[in-house]
């Protein structure tokens, strides 16, 4: 994912780069490309977060079914289930 990441801001440092590199008047007000590149920046910068969301709630989510098929592959085992068979057996007076 960091590499994803990484490679996107280089492309938007690469358009900075040219950007600036261009032979334009500073007196031209009127160029709409650096608030552009303003409004990618802040476009960017809010999917990030909402990626980190993303991936946080999914980790989140991992764990918590890590945790729910252990205590299931604990239930299943063949000592586990028999005591719980015995105790059954017991409370129903069989």
């Amino acid at each position: 994912m960091m590499s994803d990441r990484e490679g996107l801001i280089a492309r938007i440092r690469q358009v900075r780069r040219v950007t600036s590199g261009r032979d334009r008047p500073s007196s031209d007000a009127t160029d709409p490309l650096p608030e552009r590149l303003q409004v990618l920046e802040a476009r960017v910068a809010y999917l990030e977060q909402q990626l980190e969301g993303l991936q946080d709630s999914v980790h989140r989510e991992s764990e918590r079914h890590s945790k729910l098929i252990a205590e299931l592959q604990a239930q299943v085992q063949p000592g586990a289930m028999g005591a719980s068979l015995a105790e059954d057996i017991r409370n129903r007076g069989l």
